[in-house]
């Protein structure tokens, strides 16, 4: 019943989009992933691990038995690393904007979403079923424009703060500032910003001075760990506790990574020098590919890095040459970007030195000319 597969896997082969399972080469520098402070692949020590004294299962929903001390203390230390009084943790990102968006928005609700959201916003958004309006990217106005035609019960304006695929920022001070005006929650994305920017890591909206309705932040990206959380009011947070399905129904997060990750989360409060490095770091490597002629994405800032190559052919033909000079970075097609976007993204980290910056430049300058 499922032989169509085929033709379809050779279809989306013929137009560049066929992804593969690939398996990770440690001979490769990675200016692949989002491990931007570098803490990703540091080992624990086994010291660590015993001073952890926690389990690696929680063995069921958080709601049933899975909830230990060990999750409480890590929420309670993300709340307070982002200013808001109550955090809850997810299985990943993915399952915080799904659960978030789908507990809170429902029918007759308007969401107003950024034109780059991420697709777990996409989807929780769907899921919702409240009436959704795509606005374009980064335009304020344009979110302004819906939330004044009215129609709704509730609105709602969704955005990251940091765009994954092109490096750029939302104006968080006037969405905040249009939010308020029109009575509207404001739910940020920090997924990418969180460890990066902002007083001890706090992300855009700390750097920003403004206070988000909800804020997802990621422990896979900058922390170095694995999983996601919510804050908000502790209003927000027993909301969530209740009816949002992707944590009612899913087994907890492991006690033993939730302690490990505490220790990680400290961590990156505390590192300004390797905050401050990666900023140098980012800034030198753009100067340089600039200075290439190659094209990188409009006000694209920070440790990530897009190079827009458009073809997705010419973008897997690229990253392949990093590849064959040392580095892992991938190629980024439709539909992770629109089409006619393909891209090299380039994620830098505190842990590059100029050398191997001024390397990963000349390889990338010289495979986009071929």
């Amino acid at each position: 019943m499922l032989d169509f597969l085929e033709a379809e896997l050779a279809e989306i082969g013929r137009l560049g989009l066929l992804r593969e399972v690939a398996g990770v080469r440690p001979d490769l520098i990675d200016v692949a992933s989002n491990d931007y402070l570098g803490y990703a692949r540091d080992p624990v020590s086994r010291a660590t691990l015993l001073e952890c004294e926690a389990e690696p299962g929680a063995g069921a929903s958080r709601l049933i038995f899975g909830t230990t001390a060990a999750h409480l203390d890590l929420e309670t230390e993300l709340a307070d690393w982002v200013s808001l009084p109550s955090s809850l943790l997810f299985s990943s990102g993915y399952a915080a904007n799904l659960g978030l968006i789908q507990a809170v928005c429902v029918p007759g609700d308007l969401v107003v979403s950024d034109g780059l959201n991420h697709a777990s916003i996409i989807d929780g958004s769907r899921l919702s079923r409240a009436k959704v309006e795509i606005v374009p990217h980064r335009e304020p106005a344009a979110t302004e424009r819906v939330l004044a035609a009215g129609g709704y019960r509730r609105a709602f304006v969704v955005t990251e703060s940091y765009f994954s695929m092109d490096g750029d920022q939302a104006d968080l001070a006037a969405l905040r500032e249009i939010c308020d005006r029109y009575s509207a929650a404001l739910f940020v994305d920090e997924a990418h910003a969180l460890g990066v920017f902002g007083p001890q890591g706090a992300g855009l909206c700390r750097a920003a001075g403004i206070a988000p309705d909800a804020l997802v932040g990621t422990l896979g990206k900058a922390v170095g760990a694995q999983g996601a959380f919510v804050a908000g009011s502790k209003s927000l947070t027993r909301w969530l506790w209740n009816r949002a399905r992707s944590l009612v129904f899913s087994t907890g997060t492991s006690p033993l990574l939730a302690r490990v990750t505490l220790g990680q989360v400290r961590r990156a409060r505390g590192d300004d020098p390797a905050r401050s490095r990666l900023a140098q770091a980012a800034v030198a490597l753009r100067a340089r590919l600039q200075a290439g002629g190659l094209r990188l994405a409009p006000e694209s800032t920070g440790p990530i890095v897009p190079v827009l190559l458009g073809d997705n052919a010419r973008a897997l033909r690229v990253a392949e040459a990093l590849g064959a000079a040392g580095f892992r970075a991938q190629a980024i097609r439709p539909p992770t970007v629109p089409a006619g976007g393909a891209r090299v993204r380039i994620t830098v980290s505190a842990r590059l030195d100029d050398a191997t910056l001024a390397r990963l430049a000349e390889c990338l300058i010289r495979a986009c000319a071929e």
